[in-house]
């Protein structure tokens, strides 16, 4: 593992969720929200804990170590290492190495659903990617489709909310209309915002969002003087969450780049390299994840005396 962990462990603050307002003139409220204290952290969870304990939510004691108040509201997940898993174990076909992706995956909603993280944002598949092989696309784009459905019925009864970002352009008909089902069928779920990036780019997020604001100012409903960090991050794809920047973002296998990945929500991100394989990626990594981004001073730019 390598990791920027601090020596010293202190308490982790957390940024405020999005504000719901759209109005054009809604400024950067982030000096504002960066030093939130300890204890209305804690209190904000307790209140979140006490809405799931009015719908009949169990909370599920959190590993020894872990403090609640101090979780990421939102962690992103580059999951990387299923060829290279595949290959290591001798199986020919990578799908394999995709396939135990899929289960570890499965793994790690529960365990956020469990644990009181509030957004999970996973890098499924690039904008990238469409250059690989087409049997390796198109089985890809399949694991998906065949995810979606299976695990759909376990989506609602662990109250996670399902969304994609990226450019769906390319994706089949079928699978556009089976991700617009699985939307409309969690919609209602707050427990977990899970959140797929499926042909996602970085790049294409921020100029999507550009396109967006030209076109309003061109329109005339957005002036020049209206344009500011807040307004661009309106128009973001990861917009959709209560928590639109991660947190805590984890890679795996050992590769220390972000690949075009939530390119401006990472700018105060914490990193955590794993060198675990993704399928190999489990409750203990995770944990050795947390522990890490628990330990460490969130400044955003400031400094704490």
């Amino acid at each position: 593992m390598q990791s920027l962990n601090l020596p010293i462990p202190i308490y982790n603050y957390n940024l405020a969720p999005r504000k719901a307002d759209k109005h054009s003139l809604f400024r950067n409220t982030r000096d504002q929200t960066h030093r939130f204290p300890t204890l209305l952290l804690a209190a904000k969870h307790d209140l979140d804990l006490k809405e799931e304990e009015d719908k009949g939510v169990v909370a599920v004691p959190l590993p020894e170590g872990l403090l609640r108040e101090a979780m990421p509201r939102h962690v992103a997940v580059i999951m990387d290492g299923n060829a290279r898993w595949a290959r290591q174990r001798g199986f020919i076909a990578l799908s394999a190495g995709h396939e135990a992706g899929a289960r570890s995956l499965r793994e790690l909603v529960k365990l956020c659903c469990d644990w009181g993280v509030r957004v999970l944002t996973v890098f499924a598949f690039s904008y990238d990617n469409w250059i690989r092989p087409k049997v390796e696309v198109d089985f890809l784009m399949s694991l998906f489709e065949r995810m979606l459905k299976s695990e759909l019925d376990s989506f609602i009864r662990q109250g996670a909310r399902v969304s994609t970002i990226g450019d769906s352009s390319r994706l089949s008909e079928s699978l556009k209309k089976l991700i617009s089902d699985v939307e409309e069928k969690t919609k209602d779920n707050s427990r977990l915002h899970l959140i797929v990036a499926v042909s996602y780019s970085g790049k294409y997020d921020v100029t999507q969002a550009c396109k967006s604001i030209a076109q309003k100012v061109k329109d005339g409903t957005v002036q020049l003087e209206d344009i500011d960090e807040s307004l661009l991050e309106q128009e973001l794809e990861t917009n959709c969450a209560e928590y639109p920047c991660p947190d805590l973002l984890i890679r795996t296998s050992g590769e220390l780049r972000i690949s075009n990945f939530l390119l401006w929500q990472l700018a105060y991100t914490e990193l955590f390299f794993a060198e675990a394989l993704w399928p190999d990626f489990g409750k203990a990594e995770f944990v050795e994840a947390l522990t890490s981004y628990q330990q460490r001073q969130r400044r955003y730019g400031g400094r704490r005396s």
